[in-house]
């Protein structure tokens, strides 16, 4: 972790002009009768999960060019977002990958515990071949035309159960990279049939305070055809499976143009929305930092989010989900953070009153108009202050640089070879 002493004396050089700007942007709250207070105490409560293969590099299809101070595996990587913690304050949980980050739960719960951490949902890998595995998944998994090759899928989902409740989880995300490549490879029918009886199978054994979240994906691996490859499709699993079935949208697993909100939305309507992977894309799933590329729609997706507050059973999941190639991941995963929860902020600040009035009228200008002032609204010192008054980094990115942590790991992790090619 980082001494303490770092982060005061990074805070003590910085809080003056943070408390003025916070006075400033409170009184320009006030006039539009908004409490800045308020806000921040909402804001700080906010918190996303980090994904535990995030804080490592990710790579290309065709190359990966790994960082220094790579961690060596889930006890370093929970060290790393340990330090994501303790100067943003928007991440107490970790999302755990397996069969990357299978440990015995009460080490796992052990470490978490000394670095403040809980666990958020339980990730299963069935998107690719482990050493030790019997049967392939090349050509699928819960959806593969071979029993014995489903069957071991559905098995590993439900190692995953057993490992999360060992460490205080409470839900499975399951992304497959089922699909075909060439028309005419697989009945299309038959091969979400044989999806829908494996995803039953787990479902089954699910315990009675989880939830099971089914993500979609328009391609990749598959480009042909892709088993769960839109909304209404992880909707229709999800009414199939039962009621603590919800589908997970991801932001970047859309084709581009996708209005992601109105999705959102829907799934708000019927009762079907899990949770999210926050990231963002240009061209397609690039896993680029969230917020990077297109910061109002987060904006507008978190204007759903806040207008669904309240509602019976609304309780979606929020986790972070991006690859890091050219960043150092746990500075990348802290702007992340921060760009998630000034969406959050942001959403905060609509007249809602106003909206449903200029809705109802059909005045199309004011609607937006509403909508654009509390986006062009800088909230960065309600984030600032919310990190500041729970103890952590009013700057988490210089802070961290001045700490040296990064250096401070790469002298005890050895080196990784950037000879693999490949998504990780």
């Amino acid at each position: 972790m980082i001494e303490q002493t770092v982060i005061d004396a990074g805070n003590e050089d910085r809080v003056a002009a943070l408390r003025a700007d916070y006075d400033a942007l409170g009184a320009h709250l006030d006039r539009r009768g908004i409490s800045i207070d308020a806000i921040r105490d909402k804001v700080a409560t906010y918190g996303v999960a980090v994904p535990s293969w995030g804080v490592g590099t990710g790579g290309t299809r065709f190359a990966r060019f790994p960082g220094t101070g790579e961690p060596r595996g889930i006890f370093d990587k929970l060290d790393d977002c340990g330090v994501i913690q303790q100067l943003t304050r928007a991440t107490p949980t970790v999302s755990l990958h397996i069969p990357w980050d299978k440990a015995p739960a009460a080490d796992l719960k052990a470490k978490a515990d000394e670095l403040g951490l809980g666990f958020d949902a339980m990730n299963s890998n069935t998107f690719q071949d482990q050493p030790d595995q019997p049967l392939s998944y090349r050509y699928g998994s819960l959806s593969h035309t071979d029993k014995a090759t489903r069957q071991q899928a559905i098995e590993h989902n439900l190692e995953c159960i057993e490992i999360g409740q060992g460490i205080g989880s409470k839900a499975l995300t399951i992304w497959i990279g089922d699909g075909s490549n060439f028309p005419g490879q697989t009945d299309l029918t038959a091969q979400f049939e044989r999806y829908l009886d494996s995803a039953k199978a787990i479902y089954a054994q699910l315990p009675d305070d989880w939830r099971l979240f089914t993500e979609h994906k328009m391609y990749e691996p598959a480009f042909y055809s892709t088993v769960v490859q839109d909304w209404g499709t992880n909707y229709l699993i999800a009414k199939e499976l039962g009621d603590r079935a919800h589908c997970l949208v991801d932001l970047g697993h859309h084709a581009p143009n996708t209005n992601i909100e109105m999705i959102v939305a829907r799934l708000i309507q019927f009762g079907k929305l899990g949770g999210f992977h926050f990231n963002d894309s240009k061209y397609g799933d690039d896993d680029l930092d969230t917020g990077s590329i297109d910061p109002f729609r987060l904006f507008l997706v978190f204007n759903e989010l806040v207008a669904a507050e309240g509602k019976p059973g609304f309780d979606p999941a929020h986790m972070l989900d991006q690859s890091h190639n050219v960043t150092d991941p746990i500075e990348s995963l802290m702007s992340s953070a921060n760009e998630v929860r000034r969406a959050y902020a942001q959403a905060l600040l609509v007249d809602r009153t106003a909206l449903a009035g200029f809705q109802q009228d059909n005045d199309a200008m004011m609607a937006a108009g509403t909508l654009k002032q509390a986006f062009r609204t800088d909230v960065e010192p309600i984030l600032a202050m919310a990190r500041l008054d729970n103890g952590g980094a009013i700057d988490p990115i210089a802070t961290y640089r001045a700490a040296g942590y990064r250096a401070k790991v790469s002298a005890e992790r050895p080196a990784v070879s950037g000879a693999g090619g490949g998504i990780v």
